[in-house]
Parts: C-alpha cells; sequence; structure tokens
C-alpha cells in the first residue's frame, strides 16, 4: 500500500485487518484520536512489542541463581510477551547466562533453536540437582557425625569443689551400699559413657560397665558426697 501511495487513512484503516490476539487488543486499547497519522501508529507499534523483548535482555542468572530458577523466571517473563519470535527467545536467554561451564558448553554447541537450549540445559540442571544432593547429604553425615562425636566427649559436671577423704576406697563403699540395695545402678548406665573403644582395664562398681573407674565416678562421688553432707547435718 505504501508503494502504491496510499494515504495514511487508509493505511491506518487497514493496518487492523492484519492483526489478531493481543496485537489487536493492544490497537483497539489506544485512545480515540491519538493517532494522526500511519508512521506514528507504526513507531508505537514497535516501540511496545519490540521493548518487551528489549526487556528480556535485562534479565541476568544471578551469581547464586541456580539454572533452574533462571529458567523459571525467564519463561515467566518470556510468555508474557505476545508473539515473540523464538530466536529473539533463544539470544535473550543464552545473553542472560552466568559465566562458566554451562556458558561456554552453550557457546561451543551453539543450539539454532530453543528446543536444543532446553535440552543442553535439562542436562544442566540435573547435574546441579545431584551436586546439591550430594552436598546435602554430606551436610546430614558431618552434623551427625558432630552429634556423635559431642556424645563421645561427653563428661558428666560435677556437683562439688572438693569431696571427702574417706579412709576406705569409694569402690568398696559403693560395693557395699549396692549390697545392702539401699541404692540400685542406674538402669540406663550405657548414656554415661559411650561403650565403643572403652578402657577394659578400668571399672565402676556403681555402673556396672567399663571405661572408668569408681573412684573417678564423677556419679559415685556425688552420690557419697551427697550423703555425707546429709549425715553431717543436726537433726
Amino acid at each position: 500500500m505504501i508503494v502504491n501511495g496510499a494515504s495514511d487513512t487508509v493505511l491506518c484503516r487497514c493496518f487492523p485487518n492484519y492483526l489478531d490476539g493481543s496485537a489487536l487488543n493492544w490497537l483497539c486499547g489506544l485512545p480515540a484520536g491519538s493517532i494522526s497519522r500511519f508512521q506514528q501508529l507504526a513507531k508505537l507499534f514497535e516501540d511496545h512489542f519490540a521493548g518487551s523483548a528489549i526487556y528480556l535482555h535485562t534479565i541476568k542468572q544471578g551469581q547464586n541463581e541456580s539454572l533452574k530458577d533462571y529458567m523459571t523466571h525467564f519463561t515467566k517473563v518470556a510468555i508474557s510477551i505476545p508473539d515473540l519470535h523464538p530466536e529473539v527467545h533463544l539470544h535473550a536467554i543464552k545473553s542472560g547466562l552466568r559465566p562458566g561451564k554451562f556458558q561456554e558448553t552453550i557457546a561451543v554447541a551453539k543450539p539454532k533453536i530453543l528446543a536444543g537450549f532446553r535440552e543442553k540445559a535439562k542436562g544442566q540442571i540435573d547435574i546441579e540437582e545431584l551436586r546439591q544432593a550430594r552436598k546435602s547429604d554430606k551436610t546430614y553425615y558431618r552434623d551427625k557425625d558432630k552429634a556423635q562425636n559431642s556424645k563421645k566427649n561427653f563428661k558428666l559436671t560435677p556437683r562439688f569443689d572438693s569431696y571427702t577423704q574417706f579412709n576406705t576406697k569409694r569402690e568398696d563403699i559403693i560395693k557395699e551400699i549396692l549390697n545392702s540395695k539401699l541404692i540400685k545402678p542406674p538402669r540406663k548406665a550405657s548414656t554415661y559413657q559411650d561403650t565403643k573403644n572403652v578402657d577394659k582395664s578400668k571399672y565402676c562398681a556403681f555402673h556396672q560397665k567399663h571405661g572408668h573407674t569408681t573412684d573417678d565416678c564423677v556419679v559415685a562421688k556425688d552420690l557419697l558426697e551427697v550423703g555425707t553432707v546429709s549425715s553431717a547435718r543436726p537433726p
């Protein structure tokens, strides 16, 4: 029509016949009387739709952003742009990749269509998710080992700053108390100390297990000291 010298009025009236969907909705949404010539309409049209495509080039993959999150964000924006050309889409999503091995892989592979890029991206996403799963497993087992080591290194804190010196060994006193059934040995003696790699040469008559001596047993010493203090109080 331009070659045949069609007037601005004819061009503006005929242009909507070649539009559909969001493009036609945009045109119908222009204020009445806002267009005076076809060049003005053409520029508004190009600015509106080309501007949306240009916005895609501002989307960049963050330094710590996974490829999956980047693809999801980019796709949400891309589907909101009407009639986005696949080549524009492909160029923009490649341009937004963070510098790294995957960006280099794409530069070498040079996918010509979006499907080719998505296939490469899917493989990279699978790798990233596998690495993240391994990292999570390592963190879990590291924390578990720390908890176990803390349990192994657990030591009871004495309740008293000093203890009464007896003429008889604490071990003999504890044995006599147990034999008289004044007290019972702990039911959960295994919680006092880890049972693995204990010193078999040391035995506690109170806990009835190896690993420490009765004379060094904090629980037994506290028990005797409490009894000594109680018996020393006036009636």
